[in-house]
């Protein structure tokens, strides 16, 4: 047990669109992710997302409509629903989320993390 300092674990990678674990509570991971230009739009099934903006702004896009979401501000995507996270700037996330699940849910592509690197 020893405080985990979120911009030195940040400052380790410079990596945009593949997530970082940095702890684990309960089999729910605690991720952090550096994201910039759009991701591919994608759900997950069994699982909900909490994402945390740290610096930067994310705009998440789902079919019916776009929510920008600010530093300091999270939104929490239900399993099920279709989404494309994007942002403009880079932007740093911390997410929140069962440890099994896969940045691009339902889609397999280049950018699908099987097992984010622990650090």
């Amino acid at each position: 047990m020893h405080p985990i300092n979120i911009a030195d674990k940040l400052s380790q990678f410079s990596d945009h669109w593949s997530p970082k674990t940095i702890g684990e509570v309960g089999g729910t991971a605690i991720k952090l992710v550096k994201l910039q230009g759009d991701f591919v739009w994608h759900r997950h099934e069994l699982e909900d997302e909490l994402f945390l903006v740290l610096k930067g702004r994310l705009l998440l896009r789902f079919r019916d409509r776009e929510v920008a979401v600010e530093p300091g501000e999270l939104i929490i995507v239900p399993r099920g629903v279709e989404h494309q996270p994007a942002a403009t700037d880079e932007t740093h996330v911390l997410l929140v989320e069962p440890a099994t699940t896969l940045n691009t849910g339902n889609v397999g592509n280049e950018r699908t993390v099987d097992r984010p690197d622990r650090i």
